[in-house]
């Protein structure tokens, strides 16, 4: 297992997550009277950067603990075909969870949605968190997040050791295709590392 090289740099948190919309109304609708999600700062500018950049709205909900929901409103331009929502496991990937503090804070937080009218799509738990997920106005998935348990040694040995096996088993393309072989191989690999504790 290789130990990173790398100084840790010195994050404190989220300060925000930004996605773009072309839903203006429907967006600060959702976030600030829906989920009551105080905004509290807008950027209007001209654009930035190319000069096919677009002038925009970048503006911001306060989502806790000083962390914020920020969104780019690019004026007079329409999403390009990779923005569009789409029912695929790989558009939902791209997400962010949002933490509570207690499961009753989680069901409090599914309450309040629904009486807000939103459909809870799923609410899961899995190994460490609890979850519910929901979608905004563009199509965007929102979770919240309760950790049932905090992070421990033995998840952080596990997960070194699931990724290892992983990422050699992603030099073997196209043969690496199910979760199973990483299974195999870490299996093997910890088979090794008691064999050589016990000799």
């Amino acid at each position: 297992m290789t130990t990173p090289t790398n100084p840790t740099i010195p994050l404190s948190g989220v300060h925000h997550t930004a996605r773009p919309t072309w839903k203006l109304a429907e967006t600060v609708h959702f976030y600030r009277d829906l989920l009551g999600l105080p905004l509290v700062h807008a950027i209007s500018a001209r654009g930035w950067g190319p000069e096919d950049h677009a002038d925009f709205l970048h503006f911001f909900f306060d989502s806790g603990n000083g962390s914020t929901i920020a969104f780019f409103y690019y004026i007079g331009t329409t999403p390009p075909d990779f923005a569009a929502a789409r029912d695929d496991y790989r558009y939902r990937a791209t997400h962010t969870a949002w933490r509570v503090e207690t499961r009753e804070q989680l069901l409090d937080c599914r309450a309040k949605v629904e009486a807000a009218g939103i459909p809870i799509t799923h609410q899961i738990r899995h190994e460490t968190i609890e979850s519910i997920y929901f979608n905004d106005p563009n199509g965007y998935m929102f979770e919240v997040t309760w950790q049932v348990r905090p992070f421990e040694k033995t998840d952080r040995d596990d997960a070194a050791r699931t990724l290892a096996a992983a990422i050699e088993l992603e030099k073997q393309r196209p043969e690496f295709k199910q979760i199973d072989q990483v299974w195999a191989l870490k299996g093997a690999e910890l088979e090794t590392a008691f064999a050589a504790e016990e000799a």
